[in-house]
């Protein structure tokens, strides 16, 4: 293993939070000019997920950072004009299109991998290929049908195809209708200058590494690799390369490094006051979001109801660079429900009832409605301000 340099630097707790928070885009003046785009391209990474409950996790992400933008811009900045693609990041994530390059090395690793849960049925591959060149681009229902049976991972083989083509780079999805996946050929739909595997794995490596630490600001080596799931191997064998610097954070107890640009000016300016995604990079690893803010979450839709704590998509609420509470939002008619709210005491009221006011007229709601507060003494209080936002 290499040998790394000692830090120079020490944080404390509370700069390493603010780095973070200036890193992911929710401290400091937001930059509209760029907007969507600029947050997925300072991200470098926008995770994608079913549920839906206010709107779905990729759209949230910008709406904390940019404030109430049209959703319908949202979609389009992602999808046109071959800006981004979707793979396999995080999770499943959208992307910046000029770091297609840099996923070859998973592209060649899902090429070499000799086990599958699906089976890919003879012929089914090369078909889909045939006709995604003729055709596309194309839903896998219209391909020939996504499932063999109403379950949701009983594919068919024209699902395995296209799916495995998209894993191998041969396939690109090029957007979402419906939240179906809309494929077609990476030679269409990626600009040829990117449209390549010439990088070998250690630059790869090296990029993602960079790009991680550059979203987060700062991080320990997990924290590095959870952004893109790299490995903790992989991440050791390029980070003295990749141009972060190691710091020592008070109170981590762990090695970190940071990015050298986040170090050189002092986190300052205003701070975003919203709801967040569960699935927010700021947020989305459980370990650093307890070590950074102090706030255990945990997202519990696929958690049976009666052991629920803070309901099925308990939002955190971001305020003043703190988390100060979570909702658990739904929406009937034009009318934004507050499910479930738990408050860290009677200060975070006001901070809670503007993310929900600001929430609720992004997604063209004209009310708000509070159906239960985990402190029942601060309900009133929380109507109250409420009222006073909603005139």
């Amino acid at each position: 293993m290499t040998t790394l340099p000692r830090p120079t630097t020490t944080l404390t707790a509370d700069d390493a939070r603010r780095i973070a928070l200036r890193a992911q885009g929710l401290l400091g003046a937001p930059d509209r000019r760029a907007g969507v785009r600029g947050v997925l391209r300072h991200l470098g990474a926008v995770q994608l997920d079913t549920i839906s409950v206010l709107a779905r996790s990729h759209e949230l992400v910008p709406y904390a950072r940019l404030g109430a933008v049209g959703r319908k811009a949202v979609e389009a900045a992602y999808w046109t004009d071959a800006h981004a693609f979707e793979y396999w990041s995080h999770a499943a994530c959208i992307l910046p299109i000029e770091e297609w390059p840099h996923f070859a090395f998973r592209r060649r690793a899902y090429r070499d991998r000799p086990h599958w849960h699906h089976e890919l049925p003879d012929g089914a591959y090369d078909q889909v290929i045939k006709q995604l060149r003729a055709e596309g681009p194309l839903t896998a229902t219209e391909l020939g049908g996504a499932k063999k049976t109403n379950d949701w991972w009983d594919w068919s083989g024209t699902k395995v195809a296209v799916e495995r083509a998209l894993m191998y780079g041969e396939v690109v999805c090029v957007e979402r209708r419906g939240w179906k996946r809309v494929y077609d050929l990476a030679e269409r739909a990626v600009p040829a200058a990117l449209l390549h595997d010439e990088l070998d794995d250690s630059e790869c490596l090296r990029r993602l590494v960079r790009l991680a630490g550059e979203s987060l600001g700062v991080g320990t080596r997990a924290d590095i690799a959870d952004y893109h799931r790299l490995k903790a191997e992989q991440v050791d064998a390029v980070i003295a390369d990749s141009g972060l610097v190691p710091v020592e954070v008070e109170g981590w107890g762990k090695p970190a490094w940071a990015d050298p640009a986040a170090l050189a000016t002092p986190p300052r300016g205003r701070h975003r006051t919203t709801l967040l995604s569960p699935f927010d990079s700021l947020i989305w690893e459980r370990a650093r979001t307890e070590r950074i803010f102090g706030f255990t979450h945990r997202l519990e839709a696929y958690v049976p109801r009666p052991k629920r704590v803070h309901g099925y998509f308990a939002m955190p609420v971001l305020a003043g660079g703190r988390l100060v509470g979570r909702v658990d939002p739904a929406r009937e008619g034009r009318t934004l429900v507050a499910k479930q709210v738990t408050l860290d005491g009677v200060k975070a009221v006001p901070a809670v009832a503007q993310a929900l006011v600001e929430a609720a007229t992004w997604v063209d709601c004209a009310d708000v409605r509070v159906e239960r507060v985990d402190a029942p003494e601060l309900r009133e209080p929380l109507n109250r301000e409420l009222a006073g936002l909603l005139g």
